[in-house]
């Protein structure tokens, strides 16, 4: 890390071209709106967060009594909704994504800054209609939003939620096409396709499916929201509809939303390995492609969600075979990631303990899924705590491990100044502590037998559940530690200067903060991606 205690923060930077409210709610530069989102995002996380404090505090005891039933219905169905809508999906894509994609192809903005900012503004305004659904009442049909009791059956405010979220889904829409159409339009003279980081790659299929499945999902919303306002014979059997068809129709997109979470961070973990062991990524051709191919097999698996919901036996192989094969893009990520630390110089920095983390987590995540794919076994634990512990390996071990590592690693670029590196370190140990201790006796508790969204168990369970409320609270100090230490780097954080960490990419080349417009010139790129000398001479660690 280069000592910068003479260097100074460019006069010139994003960050000081304009002070006022207005400057901000009204920029175009996507480098501030990333920042909005990064505000956003944090603020639906804790929320996300202390309804997941509520669940495992009523859970610390068999009998569940610290809350109603009805309110442990809405304790689990907001930490979803919050976490999933508001938080997991845009997560990587709306901030990390937003801020750095621009300044890695060598452009100035996104093609569209205003919509751009529209999104953002659709984000909140989605948002604002889920919080007045909390705060009227809460929800209580789980996240899933099943039907009929979602149409018909819940007391709780589900017109609210539904059109917040069906709201939201714009947000993702316009992303997705704003990404796309940089991507193809605005690369720097000399970026071929071969030559984009896999950051961008990740984030050019991740767009391909936003585009794709947000429009099912938000037309599902509007059915839902239609038949409970109109009573209208969609999915409620009694009056005419069919509730496996909102299944179908809510599982084509969410299996796919699982990969909008995942292929953002998995883009990220190819940067942070690069940069970390100062080794091009072992078979970048395969890399990059696998994340299209994640893209397209992840519309082709949704049925495997309902293997007990009815769904014919044929079918049932069919969509399990095909999970199957949705392993194999990952495994091949995993796989060139682990054969690029082979004899890599590596750096363990605190964005490689968690992209370290993320690779052990989302294998754990990933090879549970294949349990799952498998009928016999999914049978079993379908609806238990091996499902809850399952999807939270990929989504939280995998989504916010590579989130938070990505944070650590472009922080000197987005804030112009270092933050604590001991402290940090501690925070990623922390995190994956409290992560492994909260969630991995879940799968024992489903293998078991325990469901899930029941605040009620028989007391041989218990000693699991305290052991996982235990970590649930040294995950959240995990969690918290960051923001003080981002907020602390903010004024007293070392001046980073342009390249702390030694590493390649055009995001590098320019000042930290970046200027407004990104580049004093447009950069014509001559080299392929990751192309670090050998050996590594110079660099401090």
């Amino acid at each position: 890390m280069s000592s910068s205690t003479e260097l100074k923060l460019p006069p010139n930077n994003y960050l000081h071209d304009g002070y006022g409210w207005k400057s901000w709610l009204l920029t175009r530069d996507h480098k501030r709106i990333a920042l909005l989102y990064l505000a956003a995002i944090t603020f639906f996380f804790i929320i996300g967060g202390a309804f997941a404090v509520g669940i495992r505090l009523d859970l610390a005891t068999p009998a569940g009594d610290m809350v109603t039933d009805d309110t442990y219905n809405k304790l689990f169905t907001m930490h979803g909704v919050m976490m999933v809508f508001f938080f997991l999906i845009p997560a990587v894509p709306a901030t990390l994504g937003n801020f750095l994609l621009p300044l890695m192809i060598g452009a100035k903005d996104l093609a569209f800054p205003k919509i751009n900012l529209a999104s953002w503004y659709i984000y909140m305004i989605g948002s604002l209609f889920t919080l007045y659904a909390i705060i009227a009442g809460g929800l209580d049909t789980g996240w899933t939003f099943y039907t009929p009791f979602s149409t018909a059956a819940s007391t709780s405010a589900v017109l609210p939620a539904g059109l917040g979220i069906f709201i939201n889904g714009f947000s993702s829409i316009l992303t997705g096409l704003n990404f796309i159409v940089t991507i193809h339009r605005m690369r720097a003279p000399g970026m071929t396709w071969f030559r984009l980081p896999l950051f961008i790659w990740a984030h050019y299929a991740t767009s391909i499916i936003m585009i794709l499945g947000t429009p099912v999902v938000a037309v599902t919303l509007v059915m839902v929201v239609a038949e409970r306002a109109f009573h209208f014979g969609i999915f409620d059997p009694a009056v005419g509809g069919d509730p496996v068809l909102f299944q179908h129709l809510f599982w084509f997109y969410s299996h796919p939303a699982v990969y909008i979470m995942v292929l953002p961070s998995m883009g990220i973990i190819s940067e942070l390995i690069a940069a970390f062991c100062r080794k091009q990524i072992f078979g970048y051709t395969f890399v990059a492609f696998s994340s299209l191919g994640i893209a397209v097999l992840g519309f082709l698996v949704w049925g495997h969600h309902m293997f007990v919901a009815g769904e014919s036996v044929y079918a049932a192989l069919v969509f399990s075979l095909i999970s199957f094969f949705v392993a194999i893009p990952s495994a091949v990520k995993v796989f060139n990631w682990t054969a690029t630390m082979y004899k890599g110089s590596v750096e363990w920095a605190t964005p490689m303990l968690y992209a370290i983390g993320f690779i052990g987590l989302f294998t754990i995540g990933g090879l549970t899924g294949l349990f799952l794919a498998s009928i016999g076994i999914d049978v079993h634990v379908t609806d238990t705590y091996f499902v809850v512990a399952h999807f939270h390996y990929v989504m939280v071990g995998g989504t916010i491990m590579a989130y938070l590592g990505g944070l650590h690693y472009w922080w000197p670029k987005i804030s112009g100044r270092m933050y604590p590196e001991r402290l940090a370190k501690i925070a990623a140990v922390i995190v994956f502590v409290g992560f492994n201790l909260t969630f991995f006796p879940q799968f024992i508790l489903g293998y078991l037998g325990m469901p899930r969204r029941y605040h009620a168990y028989p007391p041989e369970f218990q000693l699991l559940n305290v052991l996982s409320s235990a970590g649930a609270s040294i995950l959240a100090i995990g969690y918290l530690l960051p923001m003080f230490y981002f907020a602390w780097s903010l004024r007293y954080g070392p001046i980073a200067g342009s390249n702390p960490w030694g590493a390649v990419g055009l995001e590098w080349n320019t000042t930290s903060p970046p200027p407004t417009l990104n580049f004093e010139e447009t950069p014509v790129v001559t080299w392929d991606a990751y192309e670090y000398p050998t050996p590594v001479e110079g660099h401090v660690a």
